[in-house]
Formats: structure tokens, sequence, C-alpha cells
């Protein structure tokens, strides 16, 4: 009877809980966009030094005439704010910018992103990055660029990186070897940590393929060294 008591109360009172639901909701959306409206004038102030810094560490990497652009529109409002975000690339300075996802080859994206979380790592904790090629079409100049970047971010977290340049692999504080061999069959994948004459080898194997040259051979230990 209490029970039946209650429920028929509540339904008797319905309007009311409906009004006070209704007056919560507004007040909690008016906080809400309230709280969006800020985080849309941090992201707009933001803007301008990140392309100016991110454009700037593109040609350091092998990247001269690459943009990046970031363009803000009202959004939905959503647990990230009330901003739609959309990151746009031109990689021939056409003045043509158009979505990354669409444009961007997976070395120039590779790249982007080293520039982008260099910079994001400096004011959020990022405590470990993995970058899987990233030195996909640069050379000489470009690489060594990237591997100062990677080294500096090394310097206070944890950065795994797969590689086919001695620049970038010279820099590493461990070189670990990914090779595959034949049990029973079967191809199997393997990793082991290299020790430093080893590692010298390997990296005069990038240098002047497989079996390196004496040359070679004193520009890894030079690269190992310093």
């Amino acid at each position: 009877k209490n029970a039946l008591g209650e429920k028929l109360q509540a339904v008797l009172n319905i309007d009311d809980a409906i009004a006070a639901a209704e007056k919560e909701y507004a007040e909690l959306i008016a906080k809400a966009e309230k709280q969006a409206a800020k985080i849309s004038d941090a992201r707009k102030k933001q803007v301008k030094p990140l392309e100016t810094q991110v454009n700037a560490m593109l040609a350091k990497v092998g990247m001269p005439n690459a943009r990046l652009k970031v363009e803000i529109l009202p959004g939905e409002l959503s647990v990230t704010g009330a901003d739609k975000i959309e990151f746009l690339f031109d990689a021939n300075k056409s003045n043509q910018f158009s979505p990354l996802r669409k444009v961007a080859s997976g070395g120039e994206l590779s790249r982007l992103m080293l520039c982008i979380k260099s910079l994001v790592a400096r004011s959020m904790d990022m405590p470990t990055l993995i970058f899987d090629e990233i030195d996909t079409g640069i050379s000489g100049e470009a690489a060594r660029q990237v591997g100062i970047i990677m080294k500096e971010l090394a310097a206070a977290r944890q950065v795994i990186c797969i590689t086919h340049q001695p620049q970038i692999a010279g820099r590493a504080d461990a070189h670990y070897l990914v090779y595959k061999a034949v049990k029973d069959n079967t191809i199997t994948t393997g990793v082991r940590l290299l020790d430093q004459e080893e590692r010298i080898v390997t990296i005069a194997k990038m240098l002047s393929g497989e079996k390196p040259t004496a040359a070679a051979l004193e520009n890894a230990r030079e690269m190992v060294m310093n």
C-alpha cells in the first residue's frame, strides 16, 4: 500500500518533477556552454603560435614547402567543447589547403606528428612516444634534424622509433635489431639488443650496404661515440 501510494504521489506530481528537471538541465547546459566558450577562446589563441612553430619545424625535417593550417568552426556541444577542428595541409606551398587525413602521405604524416608531439610534450605528460618509419623519404640534413628532435624528446620520456636512417639510429640510447629467422619451416620475427660493436656494424650497413666498408665502419663508430 505504501509503495503504491508513493508511486501515485509521484504520478500526481509529475509536472513539478519535469519542471525541476528542465530547470536543472537548462542550468547545466548554460554552465557547459560557458565553459565551452572559454575553451574555444583558449584554442583560438593557440592556433597561430602552433602553426608558426610547426611550420618552422617542418622545414627542419625536410618539408620546407609544407604548411599546416588549423581551422576552428562552431560545432555541437560535447565533452571536448563546442568546436569543430580541422587540420589542413598544403605540401607544396600552393595555398590550396585540404584536410590532413586526405592529402598527407605516410611519411609526411609521421614527420608532422613528430613536430606536433614535440611541441605538445613540452606542456603535457606523454611518457612514451612511438614513431614507425618516421624517416620515409628523407636523408642527409633532414634526417639529422629528425634525430636531434627525437633526442631532445627522449631526455624526459621514452621514445621508440623504427628507422632505416643511420643519422637517427646513431642518436639512440639503445639499439634493438628486428630480424627474421626460419625455425621448423616457419618464419619468425625476433628482437634483440645490440652491444656497441654490433651497433656500429649495423649502422655501417645502413650507410654502405650489407658488406660495410672501412670508411662506413669508421663513420658509424663516430656517430655512435658522439
